[in-house]
């Protein structure tokens, strides 16, 4: 382990300007999920009742503060799934140092592990950075947290490193380097743990669903909580299924009746590699049913407040309307770091593939038509993946809805959420193409 380390450490201070993008990509994803367990740690750390000056009082009760904690705990998942596609476009991207690693007699595993802590390595500058900053600020603000808060702080600023480490080597655990430079991926299995998967939040919805009905209100309100997330990790794991099967329907169906060629080679990848989509999507589409939901519940709140503002005073109103843009606030956090994700899954896509696709360059395939397939590879599946999460937030703030007995359940602009998503989806896959004119450089065929 000490050689892997050390190996690693000689890696990323060798990489050359191709390579240091990726670094900073990894360090920027380290740098904010410090940052969101910092801000947890620091809203956990007040105790009691007290009156602070933030967030038209947000932050008083306990209760309100353990859903602030939350919150940022959540915004976790997304910045993972970031590092875990810098993860598996950084091993790709070097797969001739691997290459070396393996004729010097390096193992598959320990190529990885030495990877995976290249990772790690440029987690931990990220985190410092952000740990440092964190602290000067709460030293500005003139907050003094007590001791097991700073004992907090620095678990997590140790443990957004480590966490990285070993989601990049889940990330790269099918990724298998070869002596002569090549680098494959073994093709995932799905079988009883995808079922466990979609099992165990389809008991929980069932549960939460029984006791609201058996127990009326007063279960409603433990229940229901936890039937929410429950949905929404359901919702969003069909809609991850939906996009991986679909993508398989397409390229069979495109390949088959297609005469385009951009659709065509689209279909061919899309026939080939059908769960890569699913995968690249997946916190795009989890946000998707979030943002769904989000926005019809917000509606509703709304409608309340602006029903009955007479009964509220100033600061009433501005302690509500901060919570509710507070959660949109992370929503958008969370989107756009799903974003970014797919950005950078496309672009491991352009250089899992530069080989193939210098090749096609080479034989007379126009750039155009290049960039219209990598288009195609986003758009395709995406489209039904995305209306099966639009119909499933909707389910969720539907039953909010019909729970909380509201006067009006919209349905026009929590509607128009996927729609944008999916447009912003695209938009992210476009930023890979400047890209796509290296990846099909002739140079690549020497290595083929």
């Amino acid at each position: 382990m000490r050689n892997d380390l050390r190996l690693a450490v000689l890696l990323t201070r060798g990489s050359d300007r191709r390579e240091w993008w990726r670094v900073v990509l990894t360090a920027l994803g380290a740098a904010l999920a410090t940052g969101f367990g910092l801000a947890a740690a620091a809203v956990a750390s007040v105790q009691g009742q007290v009156r602070l000056s933030y967030a038209h009082g947000l932050l008083n009760q306990p209760g309100q503060r353990a859903g602030v904690v939350m919150t940022l705990l959540l915004l976790l998942v997304p910045v993972l799934g970031f590092l875990a596609q810098c993860a598996r476009i950084g091993a790709v991207h070097r797969d001739r140092r691997l290459a070396g690693l393996r004729l010097a007699g390096a193992t598959p595993g320990q190529v990885r592990r030495i990877a995976g802590a290249e990772a790690g390595l440029a987690c931990l500058m990220g985190s410092a950075v952000s740990a440092t900053f964190c602290v000067l600020l709460l030293l500005r603000l003139g907050h003094r947290p007590p001791v097991a808060a700073w004992a907090a702080f620095a678990l997590v600023a140790l443990a957004v490193p480590v966490l990285g480490a070993v989601v990049s080597a889940l990330a790269l655990r099918r990724v298998v380097a070869s002596p002569l430079g090549w680098v494959g991926r073994a093709r995932p299995t799905y079988g009883r743990a995808a079922a466990l998967a979609l099992l165990v939040p389809v008991l929980v919805v069932v549960g939460a669903a029984a006791l609201i009905v058996v127990q009326g209100s007063r279960g409603g309100t433990a229940a229901f909580p936890l039937g929410v997330f429950a949905a929404v990790v359901l919702t969003g794991a069909g809609a991850v299924a939906v996009a991986g099967a679909t993508a398989r329907v397409m390229g069979r169906v495109l390949t088959a009746r297609a005469e385009n060629p951009a659709v065509l080679i689209a279909a061919g990848r899309l026939q080939s590699d059908p769960w890569f989509a699913a995968r690249t999507h997946a916190a795009v589409l989890l946000v998707a049913v979030v943002g769904v939901g989000f926005v019809g519940v917000r509606e509703m709140l709304m409608d309340v407040l602006i029903n009955y503002r007479r009964n509220y005073t100033a600061e009433d109103m501005s302690f509500y309307t901060t919570g509710i843009n507070l959660a949109g606030s992370a929503v958008l956090v969370a989107l756009v770091i799903s974003l970014c994700g797919l950005a950078v899954g496309t672009a491991e896509s352009l250089a899992t593939r530069r080989r193939g696709l210098a090749a096609q360059a080479a034989a007379g395939v126009p750039h155009e038509v290049l960039g219209r397939t990598l288009l195609l590879e986003t758009a395709l599946p995406l489209a039904p993946a995305m209306l099966m999460a639009g119909i499933g937030g909707t389910g969720v703030y539907v039953a909010y809805g019909l729970l909380v007995d509201a006067g009006r359940i919209p349905l026009l602009l929590p509607l128009l959420v996927p729609v944008a998503v999916y447009a912003a989806a695209l938009l992210a896959a476009t930023t890979s193409l400047p890209l796509l004119r290296r990846s099909v450089h002739p140079a690549e065929l020497r290595f083929t």
